[in-house]
């Protein structure tokens, strides 16, 4: 039973994450094609550090945890299997907060598990996808949320995305934030056409901005205009050290990365800190400018903890880091 207004629904895969962290020196970065490749000895044993399982991650339901955590009543759409790591993952979602009603146990299934190849502070994640049968919930209108966050599903589920566009356009009130996953850049802007149209907010890395809307790598300008003409009506890209830049077909604005306390520890769930707390700003009613602030304290917050949540801020948190930060931390119109 709702009780109050559901503030934002993620809608997303879920999965467990066991980080290995491998020895610095049993591994090393080799370059190749303008390729980086991690490269160890193969067909022999090789001793690593340590291993940490983490549980109920994956680009919503980080998102989902990070509205908890920033104080909305946040809640998750999502497929788990019928197993111990299905339960598992339920619970941890519980005990951040998480509302999962709209959790399906598939209970012929087994739950998504990842491998994480974890070498210094990047990683390669090795993956699969479970064949879940997607099924967009039915929901009364009381559970009718603000937003919908949709990140990552896997290739199974694109009639998921139809399911999805026609509940939208019985609810015409709800806004969608989309950050696309993986498998919805591959399946392409025209199979999710009536997605990218009704996004209100789209945001990517710049790379993926340069996939999905097939613009100049090097010309911002550009990439907004190559995005905005598939729909959405804010734009945001992320920028790796060059920050992160948002347009809303009018102004666009850039903010530098916030300064890091200390060298990266892992920077898995930078990208996704980044948008949702992009997205919760805007759900809570701040401008375009205080979301773009807001973004870059929580990524920053976050790789400096394993995991892509265990450093996920609260309102209170992100307002004192903004009051002490830096003169130079401040959103800058890249038009003029």
């Amino acid at each position: 039973m709702v009780d109050k207004t559901i503030d934002v629904i993620s809608v997303g895969d879920i999965v467990t994450d066991a980080f290995i962290k491998l020895k610095d020196d049993q591994a090393e970065v080799v370059k190749k094609d303008d390729q980086q490749y991690l490269s160890m000895f193969f067909g022999t044993k090789l001793p690593y550090d340590h291993v940490e399982i983490i549980e109920a991650v994956g680009n919503a339901s980080n998102a989902a945890v990070a509205f908890a955590k920033l104080g909305l009543n946040s809640f998750f759409v999502t497929n788990v299997g019928g197993d111990a790591h299905g339960r598992d993952m339920i619970a941890a979602l519980h005990k951040n907060g998480v509302n999962t009603p709209f959790v399906r146990i598939n209970h012929d299934k087994t739950s998504n598990y990842h491998y994480v190849l974890w070498y210094k502070e990047e990683r390669t994640i090795l993956i699969k996808h479970e064949d879940y049968d997607y099924q967009w919930p039915h929901l009364t209108k009381k559970e009718v949320p603000q937003w919908i966050y949709l990140s990552s599903v896997s290739e199974h589920a694109n009639d998921y995305h139809d399911q999805l566009s026609d509940w939208l356009e019985e609810n015409p009130s709800v806004k969608l934030a989309f950050q696309p996953g993986t498998f919805q850049m591959e399946a392409g802007t025209e199979r999710l056409k009536r997605i990218y149209e009704r996004s209100a907010v789209l945001i990517l890395n710049r790379e993926e901005a340069v996939i999905v809307g097939g613009g100049n790598h090097e010309d911002l300008n550009d990439l907004f205009d190559k995005l905005h003409v598939l729909g959405p009506k804010i734009v945001c890209i992320t920028d790796g050290p060059a920050g992160a830049y948002a347009s809303d077909g009018e102004k666009r604005l850039m903010v530098p990365l916030y300064p890091d306390p200390a060298p990266p520890v892992d920077r898995t769930g930078a990208g996704d800190a980044f948008a949702s707390t992009f997205i919760a700003a805007l759900i809570k009613g701040r401008s375009i400018e205080e979301a773009l602030l807001w973004g870059p304290i929580n990524s920053m917050n976050v790789v400096q903890r394993v995991g892509a949540q265990a450093g996920l801020l609260t309102e209170y948190q992100i307002d004192n880091h903004l009051r002490n930060a830096p003169k130079w931390y401040i959103p800058r119109n890249i038009n003029s």
